[in-house]
């Protein structure tokens, strides 16, 4: 699919993913590459703009991931931000300097000049800065385009060279005029017309995968989540009957979540699929037995799906392809070059080194949250599949802190039950994002009637995002939490404390493992 392409070169900053989710809705394709690609690599793809994230190191540091400064010679228009504005300025000539007073947050910045970047920013405005070190001086030709009380060079530019830079975080929705100033990047220096749109996504992946597929037969991990409903469903378009969907029921699905997607997917369901369930709950609480490290239960609930996958392949026969709703976020978060690992994604890091089929497709595997509902709705998949809750691949194995039994992920789907019921009675199932119940490793002392107890701490999650890569803890009224831990408590056996959590995403994540 030839198409626009920003590419975002990452080194280390926490906003990464999000840079590239704003960039795409401008209507750009860009992804994120790791730092250490080369120049050379990069020529290939033939981007129109290069963006250099920011990153906890200082262009001072030995040990920082520094780049070649040819890169700023190569005629593609680049846009540092933080980091990647203090590498350019560093790179050229300029200076940089460990900063007399910090700046972190929502801070006021007033705008210089307005040739390029600044083009549709008001006198003065708000945007996010996070850094100790600054830009006391901008290299031979650069003109400052905005600067804060603090900050001598908030932003400066080259138009000759088509080098510009931020020493804020344009990509925060804290900065008002973020998405102005990467639209003007992308549309002024770069020249992009914003040709990425879903439905030309939809129809190119198609055709791909048929091209792909040839006459091969084509089996697809089925969990009924969104990321591998629009998978399946987009592999039925392209291959039809080639395709056979097999969905494992691990035991730690939510509850009667095996029985909803049979009914949905099964021969009974609204699409022309081949459908197999294959019930191995046993086997998968055979294989956790024991084991309470996050990465290491991701990795065996992998591998498992795997082998599963596997021995329905040999009952079928001479299978060539698995495909998997891998989506972006599971690739970044897993780990991208010399980036950190969040966490192994059941899809992608938590796979084992051997894997027999001839190659894994992953249709969705360049898209966000929100693009793959996009995708859902232009392939005609119904609105309440569409935007239904994120589930994640390891399913309740990763929302039971410690080892996993058969009696906790029963308390943990009578819990989520309830908690999700009560959160549709109160209208808000559309509000909030995604909320679950999740279920502690912690045990405490409680009284119920006359008698002394001695139980679980049930946990209750619950977000506002748009992106899913930052989340803000929803703040649902009192009286709903209240009433669903009187619920949980009554109603569901050895649980007698119930938790809110109020942490955002950075810095935890949205899930607890």
């Amino acid at each position: 699919m030839n198409k626009e392409l920003i590419i975002v070169l990452d080194f280390g900053g926490q906003y990464n993913q999000l840079i590239a989710r704003r960039v795409r809705e401008c209507g750009v394709y860009c992804e994120v590459q790791p730092y250490t690609m080369s120049i050379d690599d990069i020529k290939k793809k033939n981007p129109k703009g290069i963006i250099l994230t920011g990153g906890p190191n200082s262009v001072y540091d030995m040990a920082s991931p520094h780049y070649d400064k040819a890169l700023f010679q190569c005629g593609i228009p680049i846009l540092g931000i933080c980091y990647g504005a203090q590498l350019m300025a560093w790179s050229l000539g300029g200076q940089v300097k460990t900063a007399p007073v910090s700046e972190y947050g929502k801070t006021e910045v007033t705008v210089a000049s307005r040739k390029t970047l600044m083009k549709d920013v008001p006198d003065t405005t708000i945007a996010w800065m996070s850094h100790t070190d600054y830009i006391e001086k901008v290299p031979e030709g650069f003109e400052i385009t905005a600067h804060t009380p603090v900050c001598p060079v908030a932003a400066f530019e080259c138009d000759e060279l088509k080098l510009y830079a931020t020493q804020f975080h344009p990509e925060v929705e804290h900065s008002r005029q973020g998405k102005e100033i990467l639209s003007a990047f992308v549309y002024g220096p770069c020249g992009c017309k914003g040709d990425w749109q879903m439905d030309s996504f939809v129809e190119a992946t198609i055709k791909e995968i048929r091209d792909k597929v040839g006459d091969g037969k084509v089996l697809c991990a089925l969990s009924g989540g969104v990321d591998s409903s629009v998978a399946a469903v987009l592999l039925s378009k392209a291959v039809g009957k080639q395709l056979t969907c097999v969905f494992v029921d691990h035991g730690l699905l939510r509850k009667n979540e095996g029985d909803e997607v049979e009914a949905v997917f099964g021969p009974d369901g609204a699409y022309d699929l081949n459908f197999i369930r294959v019930n191995a709950q046993q086997r998968f609480y055979d294989k956790l037995a024991g084991v309470t490290e996050p990465e290491e239960k991701r990795k065996i609930i992998g591998e498992e799906f795997i082998r599963v996958f596997e021995e329905e392949a040999q009952k079928i026969g001479a299978v060539d392809y698995l495909v998997q709703g891998t989506i972006y976020p599971d690739v970044i978060e897993s780990g991208l070059g010399d980036s950190s690992v969040i966490k192994s994604h059941h899809n992608v890091g938590g796979l084992p080194d051997y894997v027999d089929f001839k190659e894994i497709i992953e249709p969705l595997r360049m898209l966000f949250k929100d693009e793959v509902r996009k995708a859902g709705l232009e392939l005609g998949i119904p609105e309440y599949l569409v935007f239904r809750q994120p589930f994640p691949g390891p399913g309740l194995g990763i929302r039971i802190i410690g080892e996993v039994t058969e009696e906790k992920v029963k308390i943990v789907q009578d819990a989520d039950f309830i908690y999700r019921e009560e959160i549709a009675a109160a209208g808000l199932d559309k509000e909030v994002n995604q909320y679950f119940a999740a279920l502690t490793n912690m045990r405490s002392v409680g009284v119920m009637g006359d008698f002394r107890t001695y139980d679980y701490a049930v946990a209750l999650r619950a977000v506002t995002t748009n992106d899913f890569m930052t989340a803000e803890a929803a703040k649902l009224p009192w009286e709903l939490i209240e009433k669903v831990t009187t619920r949980i408590i009554n109603e569901v056996e050895h649980v007698n404390r119930v938790f809110y959590d109020c942490t955002g995403k950075p810095p935890g994540t949205i899930e607890f493992e």
